[in-house]
């Protein structure tokens, strides 16, 4: 008699059954314990940041609070040996549950040609189920509910802590030497980082002090050249007036310290203090003021600014003449100067109200042709190394436009550099007096703008 054998509609799920029955117990246990090392991972992930997101105020109450806050204040008093003892529980863990799943896999699947695929299905979606449930989720609500959380966990990390106590203290001299060894070599940022950086801040940081920060950065590679005030502002007076002289040109200025020349502004012999006159007020003409003079303190123009602060700090002075490389003199710098490049500007009563430029609008400017680069940079908010190919030996918007032209330019001529537009609006026989400056806006810009630039 012959049989007719009919094919089963269902070989793998009948597989699947063959195999699964001698090992129902083991697929029951390994479950549990991949569910109960989830809830562990849970906790761990959990407890990193419940923490570390303490802060102060709490640390110091639970201090004196009861035997679970305690217990925390213990665990936080060290930091480097609790977040060791955390990450080697969770990494613990963690590995722990991939093994459970691979060999739970490999009971169900057997040896084949498609256990691998199978094996990297599972480890795949595990990688995804603990990433959610053991790291997300957890962070999250522990950042939320942070000192329940810390005292729920702490009674596990207490344990781990003495279980794991030898790889913790191994992770920790690990860790040690290499922060010694960052420490000693240091960490290098350019200052295009740092801008970058701060930009990132916009919305937590105000524009004073994203200016105050971009002055502090800036402030270690500016040349004293950068922040002088040219020889040609510069209020001098000469060493053969008598003392009446003196005092009436003292009274028609408002500075506390002049530099004196001898014939010509590039020989200084002193700084004359206005004070050490006071106790002289009522002296005749023949008075010998020139006695009461300081000395001055020379240095030269590619001097950077933070060394020279240091001087001022050690010599007690706020005063330097700036001399370029034949011994003239080509500007000063005052202790203000310095301080103004961090802090921006610094008005006194005597300070002349009148800005070094107006502005028409938002993209047009009128500046004055003595105005330093670094404080045009500064006014329109751009970078002042912009310039640096153009600039030659010059540090004012002047002489910049001067190196630009070669040559001395004509009243309302006009000279293009990147975006921004020059127009010369005053000049005299030996230098540009005042420049008409507009930023030009690329016409994608323009049309979201309600008011067109002039």
């Amino acid at each position: 008699m012959e049989t007719t054998v009919i094919d089963d509609p269902y070989p793998l799920m009948m597989s699947m059954t063959h195999l699964i029955g001698p090992h129902f117990w083991f697929f029951i246990t390994t479950g549990l314990s991949i569910f109960v090392l989830l809830v562990m991972s849970f906790i761990a992930s959990g407890s990193e940041i419940a923490f570390f997101s303490l802060d102060t105020e709490t640390i110091k109450r639970v201090k004196n609070g009861d035997s679970g806050e305690k217990m925390v204040y213990q665990l936080i008093s060290k930091p480097k040996r609790l977040l060791a003892n955390i990450l080697i529980l969770n990494n613990f863990i963690n590995v722990t549950m991939v093994l459970i799943t691979t060999i739970m896999v490999w009971k169900a699947v057997g040896k084949g040609e498609s256990e691998a695929g199978v094996i990297a299905i599972f480890t795949t979606i595990l990688s995804l189920v603990i990433v959610f449930f053991g790291e997300i989720i957890p962070k999250v609500f522990a950042r939320q509910n942070n000192l329940k959380f810390a005292k729920f966990s702490g009674r596990i990390l207490v344990v781990s802590e003495f279980l794991f106590k030898p790889l913790a203290w191994l992770l920790m001299s690990w860790s040690n030497i290499i922060e010694q060894r960052i420490h000693r070599k240091g960490y290098q940022i350019s200052a295009d980082e740092i801008y970058h950086i701060l930009e990132l801040t916009e919305k937590s940081t105000s524009k004073e002090e994203k200016d105050i920060l971009r002055g502090i950065v800036n402030f270690s590679s500016l040349t004293v050249k950068q922040v002088m005030r040219s020889r040609l502002d510069i209020t001098a007076f000469d060493l053969e007036m008598n003392f009446h002289e003196l005092m009436n040109n003292i009274n028609k200025n408002n500075f506390s310290r002049i530099p004196v020349y001898n014939e010509t502004i590039d020989k200084i012999e002193g700084i004359l203090y206005v004070k050490d006159l006071l106790p002289y007020i009522d002296r005749d003409e023949h008075f010998p003021w020139q006695d009461l003079l300081r000395p001055p303190h020379f240095v030269p123009e590619l001097k950077k600014i933070d060394g020279l602060l240091k001087e001022f700090q050690e010599m007690r002075v706020h005063m330097a003449i700036i001399v370029d490389e034949y011994g003239g003199t080509s500007g000063l710098v005052t202790l203000e100067d310095i301080i103004e490049e961090i802090v921006g500007e610094i008005k006194d009563e005597y300070d002349d109200d009148e800005l070094s430029f107006k502005e028409i609008d938002a993209n047009t400017f009128i500046f004055e042709g003595k105005t330093s680069l670094n404080d045009f940079a500064k006014a329109l908010d751009i970078d002042v190394n912009r310039f640096e190919e153009f600039k030659g030996e010059s540090e004012s918007l002047g002489g910049l436009l001067l190196e630009i032209n070669h040559n001395l330019p004509n009243v309302g001529q006009e000279i293009s550099l990147s975006n921004l537009t020059f127009t010369i609006n005053s000049v005299d026989r030996k230098r540009i007096k005042r420049v008409r400056v507009k930023r030009n806006i690329p016409p994608a810009t323009l049309d979201d703008k309600t008011n067109k630039v002039d």
